[in-house]
């Protein structure tokens, strides 16, 4: 298999990733498939670097966050962000309290600085503390940390954005 070929197998095994942080930041379907492109010439541009030493998976959410990070730099616009993946569990709510409770939440994520929405964005991914620190490029136990502060923050966000 060529190396293009097993790049396309790739991507399509992990499109999923590209697309998350596409929808967390960017808000308009233009903007997500901008910076959807935008990623995958970046990834074929290093895909000759990658070395295995990590998952494609991980490698190519690093790629993808550093790709979005600069398309934001680039465009100086602060983008709300929409994540529709991993809710918590709030079926005793009625539709109108649910979408309140899911508003408040993207509200809550989306005031976040760009590193620690990529860091809350991998966690509700089930991503390992490990893994999040391999991905962001700090250890698992600043992610720890990080994680502990921002559940209490965005808990607090939400409580703040959600009329109760």
């Amino acid at each position: 298999m060529s190396s293009e070929q097993e790049f396309i197998t790739q991507v399509n095994t992990n499109k999923k990733i590209v697309y998350k942080v596409c929808n967390v930041y960017m808000d308009t379907k233009t903007d997500r498939d901008d910076l959807f492109q935008e990623i995958l010439l970046q990834a074929w541009k290093s895909y000759e670097s990658f070395r295995g030493d990590a998952q494609f998976s991980t490698w190519l959410y690093r790629v993808a966050l550093n790709t979005a990070i600069t398309f934001l730099k680039k465009d100086k616009k602060k983008i709300p962000t929409i994540y529709n993946e991993k809710l918590p569990d709030i079926e005793s709510l009625d539709s109108n309290e649910i979408e309140e409770k899911v508003n408040a939440m993207y509200k809550a994520i989306g005031s976040l600085n760009k590193i620690d929405k990529a860091l809350v964005m991998l966690y509700l991914d089930d991503y390992s503390y490990i893994q999040i620190g391999e991905t962001l490029g700090i250890t698992a136990n600043n992610v720890a940390v990080k994680m502990n502060r921002l559940k209490a923050k965005l808990k607090e966000d939400t409580e703040k954005y959600y009329q109760f």
